[in-house]
């Protein structure tokens, strides 16, 4: 009986906190996964995005952040026997969206999305390195997927951010959740791979939701994924210049650009090829 008491005290001066923290972190127009009160008891975190069969044998190779580390992702790999200086070149394949499970996302919706996703990465990585679209010495693959996404509920999303009677129990549903309510998320995952050996140089996995910030007010039906993707690509671009792959002499743009529509292209080809199982769209 004291055991229960003295967890549900525990509870109660956890949820001050966190409710005081989420009041001070809501400029962020995404949020990773947020443990709930009762796992913050238990030490629990999150569990990690399912990543389906996208890194193969290689998928446990993949660890969450160690305490004190500045990984970001949910589950990250980083090959530690790579010279980062010798690649001066990355291609970007095609993103297909990769369901785990059944998906509620329509084949034209999961589309839109990865078309999404291609534009971003290509115009966020080619303002540092060229993007190239044919392998070769020093020249790194990126391939990438998504595995799912929600929308979001418009009108009840904004409803949520205005309202300050709406906000304080949208923070309670994160405190006793673990997400706002009416949100929208994406959940992804990437590689890195030399693109003659196919040797693995890193991996992400992850998994993003809407947060409270007041410039998500407006935000549509896949806004809050967007900003999902847009918050991955940047990291991406970041995390790649802390690496230390070679930056581009300032014609990234214009390659990024001839390389986007090539991937148009070869989109539109094979649009009548593309097959559909149950909610999986395979690479193209």
């Amino acid at each position: 009986m004291n055991h229960t008491k003295k967890n549900i005290k525990l509870a109660t001066s956890l949820l001050s906190v966190m409710l005081a923290g989420w009041l001070l972190a809501g400029c962020s127009q995404t949020v990773a996964p947020s443990p709930n009160i009762f796992q913050r008891v238990q030490g629990e975190t999150p569990a990690p995005p399912p990543t389906s069969d996208f890194f193969g044998n290689d998928h446990s190779l993949l660890t969450p952040p160690a305490k004190g580390s500045d990984q970001q992702e949910m589950l990250r790999y980083s090959n530690a026997n790579i010279n980062w200086s010798t690649y001066n070149a990355i291609i970007i394949a095609p993103v297909s969206f990769q369901a785990v499970d059944h998906s509620g996302v329509s084949a034209a919706d999961q589309q839109a999305l990865c078309n999404y996703f291609d534009k971003a990465l290509i115009k966020d990585l080619g303002k540092n390195f060229t993007i190239v679209d044919q392998p070769g010495l020093g020249v790194a693959k990126l391939s990438a997927a998504l595995t799912d996404a929600t929308s979001a509920v418009p009108v009840l999303r904004t409803i949520s951010l205005v309202s300050p009677q709406a906000r304080i129990l949208s923070l309670l549903k994160m405190a006793t959740t673990g997400s706002y309510p009416f949100v929208g998320s994406a959940q992804g995952a990437a590689k890195l791979t030399d693109s003659v050996s196919g040797e693995l140089l890193e991996a992400w996995a992850d998994k993003r939701m809407g947060g409270a910030s007041l410039k998500d007010v407006d935000v549509f039906r896949w806004g809050d994924a967007e900003n999902v993707i847009n918050y991955w690509t940047d990291g991406l671009d970041q995390r790649l210049i802390t690496l230390g792959i070679q930056r581009t002499n300032g014609d990234g743009l214009r390659i990024a650009a001839e390389a986007l529509v090539n991937q148009e292209f070869m989109r539109f080809a094979n649009t009548r090829d593309v097959l559909i199982e149950g909610s999986r769209w395979p690479s193209l």
